[in-house]
């Protein structure tokens, strides 16, 4: 290898090394002592059920697929507890059939309190007091055909802010 060969190496060896950028998902700034994460139950403040019950799910299922942590049932027995309530939830209309002025489109948005702490210090590793979520859904205006679709909405919901409330731990954004 010539010197010129062997400088051009070794700049960009050090330029590639010092750029800051990193692959998702590898920053993973929990401390390296939590190796078993809880996820409790869910609380909920609001009228819908399906969200609190599905959520922790979810949320556990998300962190075994893409996470090194063993998940735990019982958050005694966890390094750290991933505690969440629902605290508002709201679905408002978004398109209208223009004949019977019904609602056709639903935007559905969900209020989160979020917090994962470490259990034998008590510290806040991460938290999101207000995340709010989002996901629309459509009705349909024939009674013949109507299919009620906000449960599977709440499952596509659940599904998105499990990867999202994953990604945000991992990458403390």
């Amino acid at each position: 290898m010539t010197k010129l060969a062997l400088a051009a190496a070794l700049s960009g060896a050090m330029w590639g090394s010092a750029c800051g950028y990193h692959v998702s998902g590898r920053a993973d700034l929990i401390p390296k002592n939590i190796k078993t994460i809880a996820v409790p139950a869910f609380g909920n403040i609001t009228t819908r059920y399906q969200l609190a019950r599905l959520l922790p799910e979810d949320i556990t299922r998300e962190f075994i697929s893409r996470t090194r942590y063993r998940v735990v049932a019982d958050p005694a027995q966890a390094d750290a507890v991933l505690t969440g309530s629902v605290i508002n939830f709201v679905a408002l209309p978004t398109t209208f059939d223009p004949s019977s002025g019904r609602g056709t489109g639903v935007q559905a948005m969900v209020t989160l309190q979020l917090t994962l702490t470490d259990r034998m210090t008590g510290k806040v590793l991460w938290s999101q007091p207000g995340a709010v979520y989002r996901e629309r859904y459509e009705i349909s205006i024939d009674p013949q055909k109507y299919f009620d679709e906000s449960g599977t909405a709440m499952i596509r919901l659940s599904q998105d802010v499990a990867r999202s409330v994953v990604g945000a731990v991992l990458e403390q954004f």
